[in-house]
């Protein structure tokens, strides 16, 4: 569904994205991850094609961006990070604008409409002007217009960021419905929860370029310190060598981490037995979040 290859973006002397390469199959589920400044949503605006890039190539089911883009787009529908509504109007007025620009036909359209605005849950409020709607309300018709065309490759740059409870489970619902209906998805957040229940497979991008690309299973088992931690007092020297055979382990001073074979009581007793005590002991969860701060670093990152 979409083919990324060497995609770069260059300002002047300074490089944005370097040579993104990228593969999402019709019907899949990608989660993009990067720090702030990473580059993720300059590359999202180069695979839309509202910025221009300086190299590489965008192929949207099969339709070069640069040679059809038309052919290209019309399979797209992107949900932008800062809305993209017109506040003055109602959700009807709005969608029938952005319907229009979509070429769809009337009767189709107003279909359309109907159908989006149950889906976000506006239906109710369909002919209020969008400036009396809390931020939930305004993400939620920023998504219905991304949806209103029933694109093939749907691109949701942080659908959820700051808004309610209720409207954050609303559009993530709505979204795994999409997902679970067949619709390409390429979903950007910083809720690593919803990249985890969503996501087929997760992209993590750094410096202009993906550093880590792969199932969530599988990122977890390689780059993350997963097991447990434990402080020991005594022959630390005894009880890591009896413990060596039941696991990973790795030693920092009086301090050892174990990834057990199996469980962990014959780690414990084994410590035990060559005559350490255990004077503290912390688990490391191994998830998403544990692989994205081990390859992006845990500094804080501000937007340039």
């Amino acid at each position: 569904m979409l083919s990324v290859r060497g995609l770069g973006k260059d300002y002047g002397a300074r490089t944005a994205v370097k040579a993104l390469d990228l593969e999402v199959a019709r019907g899949e589920c990608v989660g993009l991850l990067g720090p702030n400044g990473a580059g993720k949503t300059t590359a999202i605006s180069m695979i839309c094609g509202v910025v221009t890039r300086t190299r590489g190539s965008v192929a949207i089911a099969g339709h070069d961006l640069a040679t059809a883009p038309f052919a290209a787009k019309a399979r797209l529908g992107l949900v932008p990070q800062d809305l993209a509504i017109y506040e003055e109007l109602t959700p009807v007025e709005n969608l029938e604008f952005f319907g229009a620009l979509y070429g769809l036909d009337r009767a189709r359209l107003q279909a359309r409409i109907a159908a989006v605005l149950d889906v976000v849950g506006l239906s109710d409020r369909a002919g209020e002007p969008a400036r009396r709607f809390s931020g939930g309300m305004k993400r939620r018709l920023n998504l219905a217009a991304g949806l209103l065309h029933e694109p093939e490759l749907l691109i949701l740059d942080e659908p959820t960021v700051g808004v309610d409870p209720q409207s954050r489970n609303r559009i993530f619902e709505t979204v795994k419905r999409l997902h679970g209906s067949g619709t390409t998805i390429i979903y950007t957040s910083h809720y690593m929860e919803e990249v985890e229940e969503l996501c087929d497979r997760v992209a993590i991008i750094d410096g202009g370029a993906i550093i880590a690309d792969g199932a969530i299973a599988d990122l977890v088992a390689k780059h993350t310190g997963r097991g447990v931690e434990l402080e020991l007092a005594g022959d630390v020297e005894a009880a890591v060598a009896r413990v060596t055979p039941l696991g990973e382990v790795t030693r920092t001073g009086s301090a050892i981490r174990v990834v057990p074979h199996g469980a962990l009581a014959p780690v414990i007793a084994a410590i035990e037995e060559g005559g350490a005590s255990i004077t503290r002991i912390e688990s490391h969860e191994a998830n998403l979040e544990a692989v994205f701060l081990a390859l992006t670093g845990h500094e804080l990152r501000d937007e340039r």
